[in-house]
């Protein structure tokens, strides 16, 4: 989670430094590296020991070193030294999404303000509204900002919480006294973001793993310490509790701790019918009338299974169950029936449709991300670098295109087995235009369309923007369909039966960004667009040959929205895909 912190740090630099009044392009490459720190798929710590930093965008020797001193140090003195220029208080109205580094000076000298909670109550009596250039709208986004502020505090995205598992369990997986260990909860159900996190552990010395637990760094607090069971609070504020169990209870507590809640219900309703007991210690027979009842550990007479998940659901009748589905959304009932379907994997994946070059706003060469994609094992990459009005990430000029595609054919030329696509992300305007003309966008190998400005159009313009650019006969897949930013932007509003029938009339593909704050379409949405027939692609928006690792997050996405092989069509052969695109 050093990486979370070190984000956090430079998203704040980059603020106040706005506030100050400088180089605003100074404050941007502090904002552009946090936004790469925070999507790195490997532990900086690696980069530091292999001299890798300046392989992250935007990271040059100053903040490398800056990097360097916070791993160490836990803090930034440069940070702590701004932090004093600057009004107490004034920081923390600075997280706030939709409160700009303007406003948050207006209501500090206006209205004294100085925490989110003070914001939130004078935005609610209208106070704000009697300041200079404050209207009802502008309230009305600030109260959304603190909601997703308040959200951002409670719960964390899924990269972050994966890397801060992985930091507990890793070392204890080394441990000669564990047996088995492995995270539990809303983390192994992979959900888009994650509370608390559970770690299940097999060891017949609890004592000796718990003690070894309270011994790794990043630990600032111990909640709770028990037999079997503790409970920790990081240094950043996350709540990881671990429990010890026997090896005869292992498959019956991971069932129970991954949850959800919903599905365990159903599982001990569904135990019930057939005369058992299902809990975290195993299955049960349920003693005869008359006998005496089980106590909470049960008794080892009526002890069935519990061993391994596979069967405890076979002990129910049931088909395995992967994490992912495990909502109650149907998946129990057919499981009954041995109907589940075969969730796609990472391994299903031949190659990645969404992806950044130096071009625009991406890190590496073309080559260098071909070779990275290839390394990956897979067949394809589509170099889908942003449309010439977005100059904010270099946006392509009709020049700029050129040279890229002579560059792309010469690669393609030379490579062995992989092909390199020339392709565009090209801007939906406000109108639903796209950037380019369609004499440049038919020279495409594939169009990829998405919407980056605009977010706070209503409901009916954001998706009679989407229609539009559904309807045009050039564009090939719309990516990030709901523009969120995990813990900055909620999704616009669209209407999904409008926009889903455009999709699915045209023939468009909707991608499952992999993007860590992105994860869009979710797992909901993933679902509906397979009911209505519609092709996914699950791309990662890599702008560095490391993001490209994160395809593992959409792939995760896809399966908890009940995706197969069949569905995504970056699963198919470069020559399919060819096919597919009429290429």
């Amino acid at each position: 989670m050093i990486s979370k912190t070190i984000s956090e740090i430079f998203r704040a630099i980059a603020k106040i430094l706005e506030i100050k009044g400088e180089n605003v392009f100074r404050a941007r490459a502090y904002e552009r590296a946090a936004r790469n720190i925070e999507s790195l798929s490997e532990d900086i710590q690696d980069l530091i020991n292999e001299n890798r930093l300046n392989s992250i965008p935007g990271v040059g020797s100053d903040l490398a070193q800056k990097i360097i001193e916070i791993t160490k140090t836990g803090k930034l003195k440069f940070f702590e030294e701004l932090k004093r220029s600057i009004p107490e208080g004034l920081l923390d109205l600075l997280r706030v999404p939709s409160v700009g580094p303007k406003h948050a000076k207006l209501f500090y000298d206006k209205l004294k303000v100085k925490s989110v909670k003070e914001l939130e109550e004078f935005a609610r009596k209208g106070k704000l509204l009697e300041l200079e250039g404050i209207k009802e709208k502008t309230v009305e986004n600030i109260l959304k900002g603190i909601a997703l502020f308040k959200k951002g505090r409670e719960r964390m995205d899924l990269a972050s919480a994966l890397k801060t598992a992985d930091e507990f369990i890793k070392p204890l997986k080394k441990n000669p006294y564990a047996r088995k260990i492995s995270a539990c909860g809303s983390l192994r159900r992979m959900r888009e973001t994650v509370g608390d996190i559970d770690i299940l552990a097999v060891s017949g010395y609890p004592d000796k793993i718990i003690d070894a637990f309270l011994r790794l760094p990043n630990i600032k607090d111990v909640g709770a310490k028990g037999l079997t069971k503790t409970s920790v609070i990081t240094k950043e504020g996350i709540k990881i509790d671990l429990r010890i169990v026997e090896e005869k209870s292992f498959g019956a507590a991971m069932i129970y701790f991954t949850g959800s809640k919903n599905f365990n219900i159903k599982l001990r309703q569904l135990a019930i019918k057939k005369n058992l007991k299902i809990n975290e210690y195993g299955v049960f027979k349920v003693p005869a009338v008359g006998a005496p009842a089980l106590g909470a550990k049960d008794n080892k007479e009526n002890y069935l299974c519990g061993k391994s998940e596979e069967e405890v659901f076979t002990s129910l009748g049931l088909q395995f169950i992967e994490p992912e589905l495990r909502e109650d959304r149907g998946e129990i009932e057919l499981a009954a029936r041995d109907m589940l379907p075969r969730l796609l994997t990472l391994k299903d994946i031949r190659g990645d449709l969404h992806a950044h070059s130096q071009y625009s706003d991406g890190k590496n060469s073309i080559l260098e991300m071909a070779q990275a994609a290839r390394d990956l094992g897979y067949e394809y990459l589509n170099m889908s670098d942003h449309s010439q009005s977005l100059k904010v990430a270099g946006g392509l000029s009709l020049e700029d295109l050129k040279i890229k595609r002579a560059e792309i054919n010469k690669l393609n030329s030379k490579l062995k087995d992989f092909r390199i696509f020339f392709a565009a992300e090209v801007d939906i305007d406000s109108a639903g235009t796209l950037d380019y003309p369609d004499s440049v966008l038919v020279e495409f190998d594939i169009v990829v369309a998405a919407i980056h400005t605009g977010f706070k159009q209503s409901k009916q313009q954001i998706t009679k923007r989407l229609v539009k650019a559904c309807k045009n006969k050039n564009v090939d897949i719309i990516a990030h369909p709901t523009g969120k930013l995990w813990g900055t932007r909620d999704p616009y509003e669209i209407d999904f039966e409008e926009f889903f029938k455009a999709a699915s009339d045209y023939g468009i593909v909707l991608e499952v960004s992999a993007y860590p704050l992105r994860l869009d379409l979710n797992d909901v949405n993933c679902r509906k667009a397979k009911e209505k027939g519609i092709k996914l692609a699950v791309s990662t928006d890599s702008h560095t040959t490391d993001q490209l690792k994160c395809m593992s997050l959409g792939v995760a996405t896809a399966r908890r929205g009940w995706l197969t092989k069949d569905d995504v069509i970056n699963t198919l052969s470069v020559n399919e895909l060819l096919n597919f695109f009429k290429l």
